[in-house]
């Protein structure tokens, strides 16, 4: 019998770590927020994908060790499979998550909106927007943690289309 978390306090825990690191340990420093954000990800990653993998054989290419990322590892964590894989077969994977569970959740603060909307020297990225992509350094951060430890060196970023759907592009260090 495997031990599980309740999803709810999965997605508490995410809120409030995001919340404190951005607004309490690094309120000025939104790139020193996400670069811990992202390295906790990356142990959460590498500690479930030696769970996940321990009863396999080592994977005999990137595309299979990312085909378990899509189906199992995706199925473990979030509860369905990534819905779409592409690759450009040099090292580049770019995986489209239509319902991204944890920004299926996601509340917008009125005031950044509002803020937003009176303020037109706001940059192209809105305050609203940045707020949300910092609850993906996280999930990018476990991607790159399972991949390190099936011994795939890789860097992963995210890029949110129209929520809640989202995209992670992991590109595979020569």
């Amino acid at each position: 019998m495997g031990r599980e978390v309740s999803e709810s306090c999965v997605d508490s825990l995410l809120t409030e770590m995001v919340s404190t690191y951005c607004n309490r340990f690094y309120a000025n420093k939104p790139e020193l927020a996400a670069r811990r954000i992202e390295a906790i990800g990356y142990q959460v990653g590498h500690q479930l994908s030696e769970r996940y993998t321990m009863e396999r054989p080592r994977f005999s290419d990137h595309l299979e060790a990312i085909k378990f990322i899509c189906k199992d590892f995706w199925s473990e964590v979030f509860k369905k499979q990534i819905d779409n894989l592409k690759t450009n077969h040099r090292g580049t994977f770019v995986l489209q998550d239509n319902r991204f569970r944890w920004l299926s959740r996601i509340s917008i603060d009125p005031s950044l909106e509002s803020a937003e909307s009176q303020d037109s020297s706001t940059p192209a990225e809105s305050k609203a927007a940045q707020a949300s992509s910092m609850h993906l350094y996280f999930p990018c951060g476990i991607i790159r943690g399972a991949l390190s430890n099936l011994g795939i060196p890789c860097a992963v970023s995210a890029d949110i289309s129209n929520l809640p759907a989202c995209s992670f592009v992991v590109r595979i260090k020569a």
